[in-house]
């Protein structure tokens, strides 16, 4: 064989290996990200950089492709991320490996809510955020990342960080609350769970901050509907939790489904790019909600489908969810004109940065491994971390003559439709948790005492309307017998412990209620329960704060567990014994009537502002109703008592800015118990170039006390404590005269006042 043949060999082996180097382009990674995807995009067609932007659901088939499977997409290139991938491991690991069909091989980002945990369930991200615990609340996130990556996940539609005044919505079960410095924390201590600050790691996955912006401010509670405030309200209260979000370095945003200003946030230039991206500095990708580029057109802002996708791109969206408006029209809007090749080149870069920091071009398969998810899913110290999680989110709401703890050995009558339902102990959030693993509440307290006698007791709900819209109907004679079964059990106990309240079906999505009571058949229940003259334990499961001021009367205690996940049973028998002395604070107020919603601790003082119990005639203040809350922001009991002494301040007047007011009081467990309690700092600004809040949330420290034990809790506060945003929207303070409030809630508290000048 000569040279020549040699050569033209060897030339013709580089022919046939070139495709395969292009189609293996992707997986390169000893370049920088810049010159990789540089050179990653040369390479792609139009067709294929639209893929990338749009992200499809298994579950469904919508769009202007609703005829093909979404296989076929993620196949075919069309689609370049997937979420609601669901089967066994192999079958998941089918569905990423389609990436590998396409021309490029581009991996897909793998998205899911894992909103309250994976296998393992925590409580309710509402309930979470009463345990006031951004240690614990990171470490749940962590647990679920771990779970859920092992699984073939690199994404979650988590955190949400939607500040909420009015329980009536459904989704403030999925939120912290409703303050903005706490749910700031909270914010933060769940992106740092999530993405462990390096995304490249094999048990990370990629945050995505949600809802962007206001969509807890939805008015009358209407999920979906319309937010309207001022920018004031805005900037103070509903936007610092998205941005401490950012700070975290959440990778993703998720755009909301209410309008802000005027223009529906998936197509608000100034939400997405004048502020998120010029005054935030965020440099991730953002995608929207769930087909919200098609219900542009509904809000009445783009005449048709393909005006819809050209609105999103230009206002700053990267990627399409499930509407699929930017595969099928972008191609024609760009050769038209409608918008730039620069505009779809700066999405897809967006999308292909999130990809390689996840570290998916050196790995597809990176987080994707069975046999490591059976080796960290539900394991002993993933389900330790849900009972204390569980424990410190309960919420002692009410427990006279000290009820509470139950003696061990008491005979109980546990009634209730929760109490044996394992799935209850879920939310409409948790689509991958384990029930088979998950403990009722009758099994955690059967397990500690063999007198426990159950009986259901009680339907969920007598309300027609919901009902009928739930397929089902209310059984009278069925009712009449179940709280005779109930009775029966309960003349033979010494306690009876009621879990009731709400089903998983009541919050959440789309389970807004203007009627936030325990269904009134639930009541009838207690009633009768009450008159037997046994002490009665109401175990209140919920989405969101109930108003339950007529309930409380038929309960010696009252103890608030949300929906408390995987080891719910084993949770409530260590509280019901008193082996874990419950130390949650409520994170919403609690209104005495849907009449007082928005109801909230941080108000501002009318001209006019009612004292309660003082005159009432020409003051802001209802004639068939008291203003003041049924229980306020940061309430809740504990087995024992805590006082707290005056409020030592290391000066009264601050005359320089960089000083710091150093705070001090002493907190005693004035009780027999051993307990943990969250000493809260409010600051009030009473005089100032625009109204401010009557007092905000600026500091909490938890501190753990034995029986008559005191300490010393410090705090210090500096001119960033002072800061707020003024009519200008400008971040600044002003000098003036200061109250300080320290307390076990927002209303049982200390006080001091200080001067800082400049």
């Amino acid at each position: 064989m000569n040279k020549q043949t040699i050569l033209a060999l060897i030339l013709a082996h580089i022919l046939l290996f070139v495709p395969y180097l292009s189609k293996c382009q992707s997986k390169k990674i000893n370049h920088s990200s810049d010159s990789f995807i540089d050179s990653l995009m040369i390479e792609m067609s139009i067709e294929e950089k639209l893929g990338q932007l749009n992200l499809i659901s298994t579950f469904v088939r919508t769009g202007p492709f609703a005829n093909k499977r979404g296989a076929e997409k993620m196949k075919d290139g069309s689609a370049g991320n997937v979420f609601n991938l669901m089967g066994n491991s192999s079958s998941i690991q089918s569905k990423l490996e389609l990436a590998e069909d396409t021309r490029l091989d581009i991996p897909f980002l793998s998205g899911l809510d894992i909103i309250h945990g994976f296998k393992t369930v925590f409580p309710v991200p509402l309930g979470m955020s009463c345990t006031w615990d951004t240690t614990l609340i990171e470490k749940t996130a962590r647990v679920a990342a771990v779970e859920g990556s092992a699984r073939g996940y690199n994404w979650t539609f988590s955190p949400m960080v939607d500040i909420s005044r009015d329980p009536r919505w459904g989704r403030v079960m999925e939120g912290s609350g409703e303050d903005p410095y706490l749910g700031s924390k909270i914010a933060k201590a769940m992106v740092r769970g999530y993405q462990e600050n390096d995304l490249t790691r094999p048990d990370a996955i990629m945050a995505c901050v949600k809802h962007f912006a206001l969509y807890g401010a939805a008015e009358a509670g209407r999920d979906y509907n319309v937010a309207d405030m001022s920018l004031l309200t805005m900037y103070q209260n509903y936007l610092p939790p998205y941005k401490a979000a950012i700070d975290a370095g959440a990778g993703s945003v998720m755009v909301s489904f209410n309008e802000i200003n005027g223009v529906p946030a998936t197509a608000n230039h100034w939400l997405l790019t004048d502020l998120l991206r010029d005054q935030w500095g965020f440099e991730g990708f953002v995608v929207t909600d769930y087909n919200a580029i098609q219900e542009l057109i509904e809000h009445g802002v783009a005449a048709d489908y393909k005006e819809a996708a050209e609105l999103a791109l230009a206002a700053g969206v990267d990627m399409d969810m499930v509407s699929e408006g930017f595969v099928a029209y972008l191609k024609q809007s760009l050769d038209q004109g409608k918008i730039t090749k620069e505009q779809i080149d700066t999405a897809v870069r967006r999308v292909l940065e999130a990809k390689y920091k996840l570290g998916l071009f050196k790995d597809p398969y990176k987080d994707f491994d069975p046999q490591r998810a059976d080796r960290v899913t539900l394991t002993p110290e993933n389900k330790n971390v849900a009972k204390l999680a569980a424990q410190k989110s309960f919420v002692l709401l009410k427990n006279d003559r000290q009820v509470l703890p139950l003696n061990e050995n008491s005979k109980i009558a546990l009634v209730g439709p929760f109490a044996d339902n394992r799935a209850e102990m879920l939310s409409s959030w948790s689509p991958l948790g384990d029930v088979e693993n998950i403990i009722s509440i009758l099994e955690g307290l059967k397990k500690r005492n063999p007198n426990v006698i159950y009986a259901q007791g009680t339907q969920v709900n007598n309300d027609t309307l919901f009902n009928k819209k739930r397929k089902g109907e209310f059984d009278i004679a069925m009712q009449k017998k179940l709280v005779n079964e109930a009775l029966h059990i309960a003349n033979e106990s010494d306690v009876i412990v009621a879990v009731l309240g709400e089903s998983k079906e009541m919050s959440g999505e789309a389970k807004s209620r203007t009627d936030i009571s325990i269904p009134e058949c639930q009541v009838e229940l207690l009633k009768a329960l009450k008159v037997t003259g046994k002490p009665v334990v109401l175990l209140m499961m919920s989405g969101r704060p109930l108003t339950i001021e007529n309930v409380l009367q038929y309960t010696d205690a009252t103890l608030a567990i949300w929906r408390p996940g995987t080891e719910a049973g084993n949770a409530v028998a260590n509280v019901l014994f008193g082996d874990y002395n419950p130390s949650g604070k409520l994170t919403m107020t609690f209104p005495r009537s849907v009449g007082q919603i928005p109801i909230y601790y941080n108000h501002k003082n009318t001209g006019r502002p009612y004292v309660e119990g003082g005159e009432e005639n020409y003051l802001s203040n209802y004639l068939d109703e008291r203003n003041s809350p049924l229980f306020p922001f940061g309430y809740g009991l504990s087995y024992t008592t805590f006082s707290y002494d005056d409020i030592v301040l290391s000066d009264s007047l601050m005359t320089t800015e960089s000083s710091i007011l150093k705070v001090n009081i002493k907190v005693t467990n004035t009780g027999d118990v051993a307990g943990e309690e969250t000493v809260q700092l409010y600051l009030a600004d009473p005089v100032a170039s625009i109204t401010r809040p009557v007092k905000e949330l600026k500091k909490f420290h938890k501190v753990f006390l034995a029986p008559r034990e005191s300490k010393n809790v410090n705090f210090e506060i500096t001119t960033d404590d002072l800061k707020f945003y003024n009519a200008s929207l400008e971040y600044n303070w002003e000098p003036g005269r200061f109250i300080i409030y320290i307390g076990g809630d927002s209303q049982s508290v200390q006080r001091a006042e200080f001067v800082w000048q400049k």
